[in-house]
């Protein structure tokens, strides 16, 4: 819990005006005023002045059902390996008292018979939780379940009659709406800030669990003031209803900086109702790794709106999606006949499926000269597993670029056959073997989309426009039917960490 050393007032000053600054009419006078010509103006109408709206009737209802979660955890370790080596070994006979570490958050009533919803990060790894109302009663609560994938956890207390909260339709949140968000941020119980929804659809890269590749992020930015503590707690919408849960902030501080982050409802409600019922979440997935398109993927497809998702690679020969016909470099636009416009839609969409569901991927993808060339798979989702992936964004894009320039290139890069020596170290098998890139020139065409070997490569180019190349005479022949300012699409390998990706360069005009 941080302690504030302060706390500042600000107050604002009111000026005053005169009217005979202004040449108003004085009060109790209701003569016409005529202008210098003798003739009657027209009189100013009014200001109206706009009334901010008041949130008062809206907390009073909603406040009852919000809590103020505690947890305690002990530490492991050893409590004498931080003091220095020489004094280590005469401490180390003395009795060692538990070390003792305490966190606190938020949460809110789903039920009238105890279930709270709140987030993983708040009561993972706790030995003990504790939840308090407000009306100060204290309950401890057990963990019913976590979901690290979502951030999402359900906490269950002894007791019956609570006030519980309304769900909303965190679909229907459009950006400018006024939100509410309660908690207990800095320590400063039962809490209400209010802001607008600046944003819808966000994703957040740092909030990625580790070794979970289908992390679902579909995020509400919010500028109602969010801060530690302020985790897990209810984003109100002003019919009073749980539109999002509190998550995350955007702060080089770790305080309030203006962007905060809130779990749709709608996500986080499918993930309640499964740890509710087993204590776990089984998820579904296509089996592929996408990224967000780009304008010059859409225009390589053939798209006149920069929307859908690009299919990057496949974890295994045995991703459904891969059986049912989908190709690495297709551009997925609908599921079951709903337009996607951005990764977190599909993630959500696909992770409201079941194992074993069937459902329509809508693609578009280029075969040779032909663009925007449409087509439908029945994919036959399955269940995710540690090595499976939903979505996830991996073609991040490339930071930094070679000092040296190319000499020749639309693509500002310069290639070179495989060497034998890395293929055979890498264990390349033969689909992984293409040109190396040698050379990348600083701020050309390919500059942050293709590594040179000194910036995180090497990597291999195996294929241009879908055709597979092997040697640099190839890879010369692929670029020859291109014109200026096309956009090329390459299938890259990186040999760091193994993964394929599509990138797509513009050409120089």
């Amino acid at each position: 819990m941080l302690k504030m050393s302060a706390i500042v007032a600000v107050a604002f000053g009111l000026g005053l005006t005169f009217a005979q600054a202004f040449d108003l009419p004085r009060p109790g006078r209701a003569e016409p005023r005529f202008s210098v010509a003798g003739t009657r103006s027209t009189p100013t109408p009014p200001r109206t002045m706009v009334a901010l709206p008041s949130f008062s009737d809206i907390v009073d209802r909603v406040n009852p059902a919000v809590v103020y979660v505690q947890t305690r955890q002990r530490a492991q370790g050893d409590a004498h390996q931080n003091l220095p080596p020489e004094f280590q070994p005469f401490f180390r006979d003395f009795p060692q008292q538990p070390r003792i570490r305490q966190g606190s958050g938020s949460g809110f009533i789903v039920s009238q018979d105890g279930y709270i919803l709140t987030n993983n990060h708040v009561v993972e790894d706790a030995d003990r939780v504790t939840v308090r109302l407000l009306d100060n009663r204290e309950f401890t609560a057990r963990v019913v379940g976590r979901d690290p994938n979502t951030d999402v956890a359900i906490i269950k207390i002894d007791a019956t009659g609570l006030p519980a909260v309304t769900f909303g339709n965190s679909d229907q949140v459009r950006v400018g709406d006024w939100v509410l968000a309660v908690g207990n941020p800095l320590g400063f119980t039962f809490t209400v800030t209010a802001g607008i929804v600046s944003a819808k659809g966000r994703t957040l890269d740092g909030l990625r669990q580790q070794g979970a590749n289908y992390t679902i992020q579909d995020f509400i930015q919010t500028d109602a003031a969010i801060n530690p503590g302020n985790s897990g707690g209810p984003l109100f919408d002003m019919s009073g209803e749980v539109v999002g849960i509190n998550s995350a902030i955007a702060s080089q501080t770790g305080l309030y900086a203006g962007y905060g982050f809130a779990i749709p409802i709608n996500l986080a409600r499918h993930v309640m109702d499964e740890l509710i019922a087993s204590g776990h979440v089984t998820r579904a997935v296509l089996g592929i790794r996408i990224s967000e398109i780009t304008p010059d993927a859409a225009a390589y497809v053939g798209l006149q709106r920069i929307a859908g998702v690009v299919v990057q690679d496949f974890p295994d020969e045995s991703s459904p999606a891969r059986t049912a016909g989908v190709q690495p470099g297709d551009v997925i636009v609908a599921l079951n006949d709903t337009a996607v416009d951005h990764v977190a839609q599909l993630q959500q969409m696909v992770g409201f499926r079941r194992p074993g569901d069937i459902v329509r991927v809508t693609i578009v993808r280029r075969e040779g000269e032909r663009t925007n060339v449409h087509h439908d798979f029945n994919v036959h989702l399955t269940r995710a597993t540690d090595d499976s992936t939903l979505a996830s964004n991996e073609d991040k894009g490339a930071a930094g670029g070679g000092k040296a320039a190319p000499e020749e290139g639309r693509l500002g890069l310069r290639v070179q056959a495989l060497p034998a020596e890395l293929a055979q170290r890498g264990r390349l098998s033969e689909d992984q073997r293409g040109v190396l890139v040698s050379d990348v020139e600083e701020g050309g065409p390919s500059w942050q989309r293709v590594l040179s070997p000194d910036e995180g490569g090497p990597e291999i180019i195996l294929a241009v426009n879908g055709q597979r190349v092997h040697t640099p005479d190839e890879f010369l022949r692929a670029l020859r039917g291109v014109s200026r300012g096309d956009v090329v699409q390459l299938r890259i390998l990186n040999l760091q960490s193994g993964q394929t990706r599509f990138t797509f360069i513009r050409t120089r005009g």
